[in-house]
């Protein structure tokens, strides 16, 4: 007879201890034989600004339009150098406050205003005063506010103040007809020619009188009824202002309109929608931070800079707001508008 194998056999009772380790040892190997999947990569996120233009044409509509009601209106509140007048530039022995040389300016009924340049100095503006009304003045202020040296007496009469309005209005008419011709040559190599370049300008430009009227229906609103304000009047540095934005608003138009004209090149399968809607979100961040940067600046200087400068400050930080959004949501979509109108070969 063969012999049975031997038959190695388990004890029938386990302790608790050993079951316990069986099951941990059993639950590693269980998860070490699972293998978790990779997280998939989030899709890279993509606005479709040029499908909601509309929207972003409509929110310029809203934000220009009472302005432009209050040009034709109320039009503006003009500073000296437009309206024409008087101003004093003096010195106070006795230190008194803004509010206390308003009120002794205010006793005359003459309409002057007070502007502060620190510590005890102040730019009172009057309407065009004769000598006798001057002197008068003068006295009157000794007598109600205190002993006062004055350093500067400035007179501007209508005529000058006339000819300071049409060189203000031409010099940002020949700005933008500049800044036209500039970008028409800039982009006469993107396809189409001439045509395609006086497009990509003709968008620019109307990228930057959307600036304007922005910068100057506030402006009204802020210096006419019923607000009043004193940062709202129109004079020499707000000019200044519209200028300078007037520039920097091209300029980030330009960053965009060149990536476009990239894109032109190497994206041959993309429409002309498309290239222009990744050229915006190629350039967009860098746009919002460059500008981001100067707004903290001018907030500082509207904060803290003193009242001379406010109205400049003001005036900046308006219109860099809005150049930054017009070349983003206006100057891109309205070059795609153009080219719906008249599509070029």
């Amino acid at each position: 007879m063969s012999e049975l194998p031997e038959v190695k056999t388990q004890p029938e009772e386990q302790s608790a201890e050993d079951q316990v380790e069986d099951l941990v040892e059993e639950a590693k190997s269980q998860q070490a034989e699972v293998v978790t999947p990779a997280p998939e990569p989030r899709p890279p996120r993509r606005l479709n600004i040029i499908g909601r233009r509309n929207w972003f044409f409509a929110l310029s509509l809203i934000i220009i339009i009472p302005g432009i009601v209050s040009m034709a209106v109320h039009h503006f509140a003009l500073g000296i150098d437009f309206a024409g007048g008087t101003e004093l530039t003096v010195t106070f022995a006795n230190n008194p406050t803004l509010a206390q040389v308003q009120q002794g300016v205010d006793r005359d009924n003459i309409g002057g205003s007070v502007i502060s340049t620190g510590g005890n100095g102040f730019i009172i503006r009057y309407p065009a005063l004769n000598e006798t009304q001057l002197s008068t003045i003068q006295t009157n202020l000794n007598n109600n506010v205190g002993p006062m040296t004055v350093q500067q007496i400035l007179t501007v009469g209508g005529t000058i103040a006339g000819e300071t309005i049409a060189l203000s209005l031409l010099a940002v008419v020949l700005a933008s007809v500049a800044i036209l011709l500039l970008l028409a040559i800039r982009f006469r190599n993107v396809p189409g020619g001439w045509r395609a370049g006086f497009q990509f300008g003709g968008s620019a430009l109307a990228a930057l009188l959307h600036d304007v009227f922005v910068l100057t229906g506030i402006f009204s609103i802020l210096g006419t009824q019923p607000l009043n304000l004193r940062i709202g009047q129109i004079d020499a540095f707000f000019v200044t202002a519209v200028l300078t934005v007037v520039g920097f608003s091209v300029h980030d138009t330009i960053v965009v309109f060149d990536r476009i004209r990239e894109n032109l090149r190497v994206s041959q399968r993309l429409s002309f929608e498309q290239v222009v809607n990744l050229s915006i979100m190629q350039t967009a961040a860098r746009s919002i931070i460059t500008s981001f940067t100067v707004v903290l600046v001018l907030a500082a200087i509207l904060l803290a800079g003193g009242s001379t400068l406010r109205g400049l400050a003001l005036a900046l930080l308006i219109g860099i707001v809005s150049g930054t959004y017009s070349s983003i949501f206006n100057a891109a979509p309205l070059l795609v508008v153009w080219r719906k109108l008249q599509p070029l070969r």
